[in-house]
């Protein structure tokens, strides 16, 4: 239809140029002749193309400059180009001012082509009511979300998406809405149910809006189906209340082995003061009280595994087994023992792990800052790492500054030993692991622990303090993924800041910076 009209224009805009050709011609003397020309460039208005416009304004203007030169018996020539300059000029403006118009006009048609699509293409459910709530519009996702036929729904009012359960309190709502219009988020802390046309409720989201035309309110929601996002918070929630569980029974575990370490240690008490007793008795022969030190020594060795950990013995119970080789099947058990072995091992760092975080959740853990000898406590620390070390792992410690220091010394070692595991862990055979302190007389100390490990890829070290994250790398060594998190977490509770320095394949250095603390 739009073709066969243009078809018409066209015919129409060469049929006005042509007559206004041959009256120029007859009659040069009369300028108003030139009009036919201007109207035929003014009706390529309707011509979609410029090209048409530009061709008639063209053609009128050789036109009008061609009849300038004709003669005529009553004018002369100059009369005649007087006459017919005005008009091309006004040719001249006409054709701009099409050009002009159209392109206005090609504008205003792409901002509602763009308006149309956002609209039809939309992926919320927008809905058009007026202010008595009748639906006016709605796009093709409200149609689809609500499961109505593209008939059925405008016109109606907007209560029939409502469940009719909360009509009272919508009603209210949307009075209040159009008394005090505003773009806003409704149901906020409310949860609000959309209703299909088969009577089926589901979960939604809706943000209001608003505008006038003619003095009457139109309202727009915006409509959302969260269905899946309360199927995930629900789903989160049950996770919550299965991990309070599993916190409960670790809770009770705690309870149990803090009784059995209690009950160990009576009667480590107990045998340690047997063995004073002892030795005053068998103070006479050097042997014997060599033999009754040795004893003690073990004594308290025992304890000392004992009190770390119940689980330790449960390790040593295993590794023992595996010295059994007196049956054909000895190689399959020790391969289940070192099943167990490591199961158990990686049991009880979890637990620690969990213990430690648990601790920290409650805010069971405070700093107590407390002077302390620098150097000791760092060959200690050292010395207790050196056995878990790897074949011909070296743990180089490096110390400059002040022989003391006002901190936490408890959060501090369990920082270090976790420090320091990590880079044994990650660390090849033969590998130096470097730990640098540096305590200034006015500073804070700073401790950094660096190793030649497998390192840490940029896009995992953003992540590596948080809770139960794994490096891409390390997915295949023991770990809880909760190291690296308790320690910053104890690194906060001592006032310090930590920061991470590592590059793939390469090695990794972590430094601790602890603030200082004037002397009371």
């Amino acid at each position: 239809m739009f073709k066969e009209k243009s078809g018409h224009i066209l015919l129409f805009c060469a049929i006005v140029t042509i007559c206004t050709a041959v009256l120029q011609y007859l009659n040069p003397q009369y300028s108003l002749i030139d009009s036919g020309l201007i109207g035929a460039v003014l009706l390529t208005i309707f011509l979609k193309r410029d090209m048409y416009t530009w061709l008639f304004g063209g053609i009128s203007f050789l036109l009008i400059v061609a009849a300038s030169f004709y003669q005529h018996d009553n004018m002369d020539r100059q009369q005649i180009i007087l006459q017919h300059t005005f008009s091309l000029l006004i040719v001249i403006m006409a054709t701009l001012f099409v050009l002009y118009v159209k392109k206005l006009y090609r504008n205003i048609e792409s901002d509602q082509h763009q308006v149309t699509a956002l609209f039809e293409h939309a992926t919320e459910g927008i809905i058009l009511t007026d202010d008595k709530g009748k639906i006016v519009l709605l796009n093709p996702a409200a149609y689809q979300l609500f499961e109505f036929d593209r008939d059925e729904l405008p016109g109606q009012s907007i209560d029939l998406l409502i469940p009719q359960r909360f009509h009272g309190n919508h009603v209210k709502y949307r009075e209040g809405f159009y008394h005090h219009p505003g773009n806003r988020t409704m149901g906020h802390g409310r949860d609000l149910f959309a209703r299909k046309k088969d009577g089926r409720e589901f979960p939604v989201e809706v943000s209001l809006s608003y505008y006038h035309q003619k003095d009457k309110l139109y309202v727009i929601a915006f409509i959302v189906d969260i269905t899946q996002r309360k199927q995930s918070e629900l789903e989160l929630v049950h996770r919550q209340k299965q991990l309070e569980h599993i916190t409960e029974d670790v809770r009770r575990l705690n309870t149990g082995l803090e009784a059995k370490v209690e009950q160990r240690t009576l009667i480590l008490r107990e045998a340690l003061q047997e063995l004073e007793r002892s030795q005053l008795e068998l103070n006479e022969a050097l042997s014997k009280e060599k033999e009754l030190s040795e004893i003690k020594s073990r004594f308290v060795s025992m304890a000392s595994h004992e009190f770390r950990t119940p689980l330790s013995t449960v390790l040593s119970s295993a590794a023992l087994l595996s010295r059994y080789t007196r049956t054909e099947e000895q190689d399959n058990r020790d391969k289940h023992i070192k099943r167990i072995k490591d199961s158990v091992k990686h049991l009880n760092n979890l637990l620690e792990d969990f213990l430690s975080l648990g601790r920290l959740e409650e805010g069971k853990i405070k700093a107590e800052p407390a002077e302390f000898a620098v150097k000791e406590f760092l060959e200690e620390v050292v010395e207790e790492m050196r056995p878990l070390a790897k074949n011909a792992q070296q743990i180089i410690c490096d110390y400059q500054g002040s022989d003391t220091f006002i901190s936490d010394k408890r959060l501090l070692k369990n920082i270090l030993i976790n420090l320091l595991s990590n880079a044994v862990k990650f660390s090849p055979e033969g590998a130096a692991i470097r730990l640098e302190v540096t305590n200034p007389d006015v500073a804070g100390m700073s401790l950094s622990v660096k190793d030649e490990g497998i390192g840490i890829s940029v896009e995992d070290q953003q992540h590596l303090f948080s809770s139960f994250f794994r490096g891409g790398n390390a997915l295949n060594i023991e770990g809880t993924g909760l190291g690296l998190h308790i320690v910053k977490r104890y690194v906060e509770l001592i006032g310090g800041a930590i920061h991470l320095e590592s590059t793939l394949g390469a090695g990794t250095k972590i430094t601790v910076d602890l603030p200082g603390v004037k002397h009371s």
